[in-house]
């Protein structure tokens, strides 16, 4: 049954408003991780997904959402599904923490921009889709920025390629597997949560653990970092369930261009190879969107989520 006009407009503000959160709260990751900068990137991730099972837990528990969980563990495919797609994003949360902690904040927002083009990659290899005209246009300019970052700026972007590719690789995974964003995400840090612990022990039997109850202010902030990782996919879950793929894919670039005046905030050098890699790749990403929006505003011609 059809939403009266009232109840769409509302479902759709709600679509909106969460799903831009979300966002900003991705793009605004580079402040957290400067804040806890005296802490080593692993140490950060064994706490990121140490403390996100409990709250993880608690998301379940008020969308009553354990009914989805226990199936996925009567499954073998599913719960290798989820085990490789807890690896891949684990690499993906590691680099990014570094790269935000090494003065890389321009080489992770690149990464998150180039995103959905390396999606339309996928496409073409794994499902055998073809590219429309703009498409093609769209991956020929992602790829002159990044050989004038290479050459002309003397740097490989391998730091915004692993984050693509790898984020790339946990969104087609998780696409794969017919569980919801969070049920799968709990199964996921299920899986990670003995290496992060024993991890988490490692640190602090060695001393060099930041975690010290002389410092409750980096104790408080650590121990964040669970309902950090956990309530932008909450957000991004409820605005995926109200607001067409279109629209989705105009507001993932809130968060690259975020990082990008993070960037600029916190010092770092933008050369001028920078410039003409971004110029290159916002060219690209508007055409990509652009045609991404007149795709989807056409009727489909039969029925056909960043986790």
């Amino acid at each position: 049954m059809a939403l009266p006009p009232s109840d769409k407009h509302t479902s759709l503000r709600i679509g909106l408003a969460s799903g831009a959160f979300a966002y900003l709260m991705w793009g605004f990751f580079p402040v957290y991780f400067k804040m806890t900068a005296a802490t080593p990137a692993l140490e950060i991730l064994s706490h990121r997904i140490v403390w996100a099972i409990p709250f993880g837990a608690f998301i379940l528990s008020m969308r009553r959402q354990w009914g989805e969980v226990w199936p996925v563990f009567k499954s073998r495919d599913t719960l290798l599904l989820l085990l490789i797609s807890s690896l891949v994003i684990a690499v993906n949360w590691l680099i990014y923490i570094w790269a935000v902690q090494t003065d890389r904040i321009f080489h992770a927002s690149l990464g998150y921009y180039i995103n959905p083009l390396v999606y339309v990659g996928v496409g073409v290899f794994l499902l055998g889709e073809k590219l429309r005209k703009a498409q093609i246009l769209a991956v020929a300019l992602a790829a002159i920025g990044v050989l004038i970052l290479t050459f002309y700026g003397g740097t490989f972007p391998w730091i915004s390629l692993v984050l693509a590719i790898s984020f790339t690789v946990y969104g087609y995974i998780r696409k794969r597997v017919a569980v919801g964003s969070m049920p799968g995400l709990f199964v996921e840090t299920l899986f990670l949560g003995l290496p992060a612990l024993a991890g988490l022990l490692w640190f602090l039997q060695s001393g060099d653990s930041t975690f010290q109850l002389d410092r409750p202010g980096m104790m408080t902030l650590l121990i964040f970092a669970g309902p950090l990782t956990v309530l932008p996919l909450f957000f991004f879950a409820i605005g995926a369930r109200r607001l067409q793929l279109s629209t989705l894919g105009f507001l993932q670039y809130i968060g690259p261009t975020i990082q990008f005046f993070m960037a600029i905030y916190y010092g770092e050098t933008f050369t001028a190879a920078h410039a003409w890699t971004f110029g290159f790749i916002w060219l690209a990403v508007g055409l990509f969107a652009v045609d991404a929006w007149r795709a989807n505003r056409k009727p489909p011609r039969a029925s056909i989520e960043p986790t």
